[in-house]
């Protein structure tokens, strides 16, 4: 059973469905769902990364590409499904400083996560606290650009981009103190929560966690600014909403 948990064995349907209803399974989207992950092979253009990745990227991105919605929480990195190229090469230079070869690896490996914004098949929810765009990890130029692609990329219609000011009316107890995301299955007891950490990432699909960060998440998105406004949809610039932030953030770099 562990190698079947893991992944490392397959499982045939009938045995599977056998399964559940030994277990007591009785939800039929919850079943099928299963089914559908146990006919996938697993092995996705992340597969060539193997020899120079670690497993937890491929598993994220292996979620990310079958998710049908992702959110995103970060208070100190622009996510990382919305760097630039310069900004991306800047953090794992400065994490990797004598290996140009890992730091070529990092970014085209990330690059190619991005693909599953840009082909419009999931919704896409970030909220960004402004520290991370006033961090000095990369230089002001870089960080520039990288604000202007937040706007452009809020332009898609499927991406809500908002940003969490200090001043925002936060709740302590209720704010997860490292940044996550939630990859939103089809079914929703195979949704995943992945927490960041610098040492060890970490999966949770668990029922508590998942109405945990679900609640966090929430919370976030009720305190932060109104998103990023869509062209031609920013009619009142007296309310102080994610643009304007935006805006002053450009004129202080």
């Amino acid at each position: 059973m562990s190698h079947i948990e893991t992944g490392r064995t397959a499982i045939p349907e009938e045995k599977l469905r056998a399964l559940a209803d030994v277990y007591g399974c009785t939800s039929h989207t919850l079943i099928d769902g299963l089914c559908e992950m146990g006919r996938a092979t697993g092995r996705g253009w992340w597969s060539a990364y193997k020899a120079t990745h670690d497993a937890r990227a491929f598993d994220l991105a292996e979620l990310e590409a079958g998710a049908a919605a992702h959110r995103s929480f970060q208070w100190m990195y622009v996510p990382g499904l919305l760097q630039t190229t310069d900004y991306m090469r800047c953090l794992f230079e400065g994490s990797q400083p004598n290996s140009p070869d890992v730091v070529d690896s990092a970014v085209e490996f990330r690059r190619r996560r991005q693909q599953v914004l840009l082909e419009g098949s999931q919704r896409f929810h970030a909220v960004i606290h402004e520290a991370a765009l006033l961090m000095q990890f990369v230089p002001a130029d870089v960080m520039r650009r990288q604000i202007e692609h937040l706007v452009k990329a809020a332009e898609l219609p499927h991406v809500r981009i908002q940003l969490l000011p200090f001043k925002a009316d936060l709740d302590s107890a209720a704010t997860p103190g490292a940044p996550f995301s939630i990859l939103d299955s089809r079914v929703p007891e195979l949704s995943t929560v992945h927490v960041e950490h610098p040492v060890s990432s970490v999966f949770l699909g668990d029922r508590e966690h998942l109405a945990q960060y679900n609640a966090a998440f929430e919370h976030l998105s009720a305190v932060a600014l109104s998103p990023i406004a869509r062209r031609g949809e920013h009619e009142c610039y007296t309310k102080r909403d994610s643009l304007q932030l935006i805006q002053h953030l450009l004129y202080v770099l």
